[in-house]
């Protein structure tokens, strides 16, 4: 699966963009986090607070609750503000 990463959160992570190969059970975004937290320090403290975090599923903004089951790609990034 195709994990995107934006903003403050490429920073963290190191990357924009990375093919994750999803654990057997991981089966909604949550479940994905938790993965992504393993994968390196960055990863960990990009995802320290979920709560300055957004997420889309194939391109659908999505609740962490979501499932992942047969999507190509999910991207994270901060809340976006206009003016």
């Amino acid at each position: 699966m195709k994990v995107l990463y934006f903003a403050w959160l490429r920073q963290r992570t190191g990357v924009g963009e990375e093919e994750v190969a999803v654990p057997a059970g991981v089966d909604d975004v949550s479940g994905l986090v938790e993965h992504l937290r393993t994968l390196s320090d960055g990863h960990a403290a990009a995802f320290a607070d979920l709560n300055a975090i957004k997420v889309a599923v194939d391109q659908e903004f999505a609740p962490f609750d979501a499932s992942i089951a047969g999507a190509r790609e999910v991207a994270f990034f901060p809340p976006v503000t206009g003016g």
